[in-house]
């Protein structure tokens, strides 16, 4: 039986890519790679990992009427993901993400919003019908906070899990916080939100710091150790991830986030589908580039019984 629907509320981008052996400092130049033109965005990213794995998912956002916005739609298209709710805007360029990637695999982004700072409450007319019978709603920060919250109330009133990515990382209102079901972070944008430092302070203290936003499910990703899982009251749970040889870290965030959501959809304890997602985030980091680097069931399995 097909789990519940997946709506994805966020942003799409081209990505700029340019490989480089280290990082240059400011001031400094260097010569980098070809550049590579490739499908991305928190949003976009997030909803074809869940669309490549067989998830129902609906992705709602805003590109430019230009090649870019073409390269978006037919990447999400042939992920299975429905891309009706996407508008194209012919007054303003597709979202960019400008990525540096060095020789150890780590990156730095740099995003020009373009068509989505569009998405706001007023213009997104017809794609809030998205949100009837959706089981999880994803949401990021790439898009204007405006619609994240209104989306989390709306989310949240008609039954669905609302799963928020506090990234990239900014002040929110408390309210997004109070509709969030189950919240995202990395270990520093968990320190920021909540005030202390879980190295130092440890996971406890930081669990109990979230909750003091009201936030009771939480899960912290921790870079190539996998990612610590708060729920309720018990005990935070450190969930490991596979050991893998990256190649390119860039959207592994994105595909741990769609394979939660996936697994959250179908009805997966928190605990369960953190471990799931963190094997997705895994497989990610051992191909180039975002969506390309995601896995369909069938690459899944295959690395599954390597392991």
């Amino acid at each position: 039986m097909q789990s519940p629907r997946i709506v994805v509320v966020g942003s799409l981008n081209a990505d700029l890519v340019v490989r480089t052996a280290r990082f240059p400092q400011p001031g400094e130049t260097l010569t980098g790679s070809e550049l590579a033109v490739i499908p991305g965005g928190k949003g976009a990213n997030q909803a074809v990992a869940a669309g490549r794995l067989g998830g129902d998912v609906t992705m709602v956002g805003a590109v430019g009427d230009d090649a870019h916005g073409s390269l978006l739609l037919e990447s999400l298209s042939s992920s299975g993901v429905d891309v009706t709710r996407i508008a194209r805007r012919d007054d303003v360029a597709t979202g960019t993400a400008v990525i540096t990637v060095d020789d150890a695999g780590e990156n730095t982004i740099i995003v020009s919003p373009g068509a989505n700072g569009t998405l706001t409450p007023d213009r997104m007319g017809e794609a809030w019908t998205a949100l009837d019978g959706a089981g999880v709603v994803c949401l990021c920060l790439e898009v204007p906070i405006d619609t994240v919250l209104e989306t989390a109330r709306r989310g949240a009133a008609a039954g669905a899990l609302v799963l928020l990515n506090l990234s990239p990382y900014g002040p929110v209102p408390e309210e997004l916080l109070q509709a969030t079901g189950v919240l995202l972070v990395n270990e520093h944008e968990a320190a920021d939100l909540a005030g202390v430092d879980p190295e130092g302070a440890g996971w406890e203290a930081t669990a109990t710091a979230l909750r003091s936003h009201g936030i009771r499910r939480a899960v912290v990703t921790t870079g190539a150790a996998g990612s610590v899982v708060i729920d309720g009251e018990a005990d935070p749970t450190s969930v490991p991830s596979p050991t893998v040889d990256a190649v390119d870290t860039t959207g592994c965030g994105d595909a741990f986030m769609g394979a939660l959501a996936l697994r959250l959809a179908a009805g997966d304890e928190l605990v369960d589908a953190a471990r799931f997602a963190s094997t997705v985030g895994s497989y990610a980091a051992t191909g180039a580039g975002a969506q390309a680097s995601y896995p369909d069931q069938e690459q899944l399995a295959a690395f599954l019984e390597q392991r």
